[in-house]
């Protein structure tokens, strides 16, 4: 098998590299630090393609698809983004427009395009990253909030046209609650609660994966706040994230 990583350079995404290497899958791992994926290629027992892309700007996306379509490509893992902590009203606007490009049009590009050669295949997974933030109004992080938010119902919208279709292919959409990774430091954040290690979160989400889970939220903490957020007004919702938003802030 072949499995292909976005942002794999650190994080959740080097931890399922590692996790894939330890289960002989070959990978293709794709980030904008290409010395950071060759390191983690000397670090890995199977056969490992290093691509240094910028998925923020679409015409790479399209071009990382050119490059590895004939690859023979069994799993995708869509799991490039960051996120920006502030007010909307003063957030950069030209971060935020990257952020948009990268959490959700890199993701909806490469969904689409592997998922029409899985489909014809009848064969293949596909891994998006979100968050427990999808659950959420999200502000101070209002577009990182939103942007897992969309890639959490892409993913259910596309299972029900494939259950449609009696299509066994699934998307799994991973939505951990804190993971020690760089997020918090790219996004200038701090945690009030201690964040998962990356490593359980991979191994987690895979393993699920591959059982063709559609919403995969690893950890006891956040399973068991899931059923009350169901049962909580949205306004209420959105003024306690703002609370807690504001003990993130540096």
């Amino acid at each position: 098998m072949k499995a292909l990583i976005t942002g794999a350079s650190s994080g959740i995404g080097k931890s399922m590299a590692f996790y894939f290497a330890k289960k002989n899958i070959d990978l293709i791992i794709v980030a904008r630090r290409e010395n950071k994926l060759l390191e983690l290629k000397d670090s890995l027992n199977v056969n490992v393609k290093v691509i240094k892309a910028d998925l923020s700007k679409k015409e790479e996306c399209f071009k990382l698809y050119d490059t590895i379509k004939d690859e023979d490509i069994d799993i995708v893992v869509n799991n490039a983004g960051f996120g920006i902590c502030g007010e909307f009203l003063s957030a950069d606007l030209e971060r935020e427009i990257e952020l948009i490009n990268t959490n959700i049009c890199a993701v909806h590009i490469l969904t689409k395009l592997f998922l029409k050669d899985f489909v014809l295949k009848r064969n293949g997974y596909i891994l998006n990253v979100a968050s427990s933030a999808a659950f959420l109004p999200g502000p101070l992080l209002s577009s990182y909030y939103a942007s897992k938010s969309y890639v959490l119902r892409l993913g259910q919208a596309i299972n029900e046209e494939l259950k449609q279709k009696k299509s066994k292919i699934r998307i799994s959409t991973l939505c951990p609650g804190p993971v020690k990774t760089e997020f918090d430091k790219i996004a200038n954040v701090k945690f009030s609660m201690n964040g998962l290690s990356a490593e359980y979160v991979a191994q987690y989400a895979i393993d699920r994966m591959f059982k063709r889970k559609e919403i995969i939220i690893p950890g006891l903490l956040m399973k068991t706040l899931r059923p009350f957020q169901k049962l909580l007004p949205e306004k209420l919702l959105a003024k306690a994230t703002y609370k807690i938003q504001t003990k993130k802030i540096y």
